[in-house]
């Protein structure tokens, strides 16, 4: 699964009755894919199993979105959030995800659980531009943690003009 997946312009898309559901271990390896997850992503069960899910990481997609989400996700809590994807087929496709850690009996994360919904377009227009902006900024900067950095404090900087959480900016769409 070596191979690199060149992004297109053409958007797939899956039904608001069906659900994308993921499950990973504490390193973001594939547990459990659906069929509806295999399908729009184009790969195999077989294939996804043991892949990291950055596997289906668009590059439209900024780091530091992805650093907010584990790091709620380590602090024990959920997370709603907007996600561009990248199908092997290069083409992408938008989701609404609900990523909730799984815990054991002792309360200790075992692992990650993901529901992903067909997103609102409206929403998907408003949120495309802001993590434009956040992905140009992280651009701006030639060493992966000075641009994750910059990347995070602008979209701090963002959500704190607007006295929101990244949750509650989400939800305000």
């Amino acid at each position: 699964m070596g191979q690199t997946v060149t992004p297109t312009d053409e958007e797939v898309f899956f039904s608001k009755d069906e659900l994308i559901v993921s499950k990973t271990d504490l390193k973001g390896r594939i547990t459990y894919a659906n069929r509806t997850f295999c399908n729009i992503c184009g790969y195999s069960e077989a294939e996804l199993l043991g892949a990291p899910h950055s596997i289906i990481r668009h590059p439209d997609m900024p780091r530091a979105v992805f650093k907010l989400l584990w790091d709620t996700l380590f602090d024990g809590r959920e997370v709603f959030a907007y996600v561009k994807n990248l199908a092997r087929s290069g083409a992408y496709y938008w989701v609404f995800a609900h990523v909730t850690p799984s815990f054991d009996q002792n309360k200790k994360i075992v692992a990650f659980h993901s529901n992903r919904r067909v997103p609102d377009p409206k929403i998907v227009a408003t949120i495309a531009p802001v993590y434009a902006a956040v992905l140009q900024e992280e651009r701006r900067h030639h060493n992966g943690q000075a641009e994750l950095a910059a990347g995070f404090k602008m979209l701090g900087d963002f959500l704190q003009s607007k006295k929101m959480t990244y949750d509650e900016f989400i939800f305000s769409l």
